[in-house]
């Protein structure tokens, strides 16, 4: 938690939020599909397959109504559930970048999310446009990544400054 840059208060929302959105996407879907949500600041990014445009409508609908959600960031694909080696893949490459960013004496690596789906990297945290920068840059030249999405919340180096200093 000391070097998160989310308040206390906004992880435990964040934690609460993924927590509760399993059982919102079971009622509103049932077992169809692969779901995944991440928190991160009260912005949720829904990432994964669902079987149709319907299933995909009501996921999103769902994830909408959790108390404390400020924004849906939709990923969600209409088609086949990834395989298992897919997901594996995914959970290599994140580890990848995740050592990358560690690496980089440039960047705050807790500071910085990292969600892989189907080869697409999400890339969420508050952080200041040139640690932005610097992260999709490491990242986009991790092997195995095909597109990098950034769900950053940009602060100033101001903002930034004030929040080290807390």
């Amino acid at each position: 938690m000391l070097s998160d840059r989310r308040s206390s208060g906004a992880q435990i929302e964040d934690e609460s939020i993924e927590l509760k959105s399993g059982n919102k996407i079971k009622a509103a879907i049932g077992e169809r599909g692969h779901v995944n949500v991440t928190s991160y600041n009260r912005v949720v990014l829904v990432t994964g397959e669902v079987p149709t445009d319907a299933d995909k409508t009501a996921v999103i609908e769902a994830l909408r109504t959790l108390e404390n959600v400020a924004n849906v960031d939709d990923e969600l694909i209409v088609g086949p559930s990834s395989t298992m080696s897919t997901r594996s893949s995914d959970t290599y490459i994140t580890s990848k970048v995740k050592g990358a960013f560690v690496d980089a004496k440039d960047l705050q690596s807790n500071a910085i999310k990292v969600v892989t789906e189907r080869g697409n990297v999400y890339l969420m945290g508050r952080v200041t446009e040139r640690e932005a920068t610097r992260a999709t840059e490491i990242a986009r030249g991790t092997s195995g990544v095909m597109k990098v999405v950034r769900v950053f919340e940009i602060l100033s180096e101001a903002d930034l400054a004030n929040l080290q200093n807390k």
